[in-house]
Order: structure tokens, then sequence, then C-alpha cells
């Protein structure tokens, strides 16, 4: 089992904040789906999704799709930077 770090107030080190920038394309991605999956609960409790909505969460699922795969595609000393 793993071992928690203990829980600090301190700021963030710029190795963390370098790997944080280096998935931002991912997180944001991923956003964009949980973005478009809101429109589509939203619209079905007020009418129905439109084809526009559908077309909305494909693209996002497409993109979250790439950006994974270029992510998970980079040389391993890129992604392990924390």
């Amino acid at each position: 089992m793993r071992k928690r770090e203990p829980i600090s107030a301190e700021e963030p080190t710029a190795e963390d904040l370098s790997s944080i920038e280096a998935e931002w394309p991912l997180i944001e991605a991923e956003l964009a789906v949980l973005d478009a999956e809101i429109t589509l609960i939203n619209a079905a409790d007020h009418s129905a999704p439109s084809p526009l909505d559908w077309r909305r969460l494909r693209r996002a699922e497409a993109r979250l799709t790439r950006v994974a795969a270029e992510l998970a595609a980079r040389p391993a000393a890129l992604r392990e930077v924390a």
C-alpha cells in the first residue's frame, strides 16, 4: 500500500507546474467532454438534445482520444515530470 504524503500549505514547485502544463491539453479536452455531457443532460430535461448537441459530444470525445494518444506517445522522460 502506498503511503500518503503529508498535506502541506506550500506553493507548487516548478516541477509541479511543469507537469500540469504538460497535461493541460488533456485536462482541457476532458473538460470539453464534461461540458458537452452536461449540455446533453440539460437538453434532455427541457426537450431533447439536438443533433448539434450530439455532434458537439462526438467531437469532444474525438479530441480527447486524440490528445490522450499524443500524450501517451511522448517519450517517457517527458511524461514523468512529476
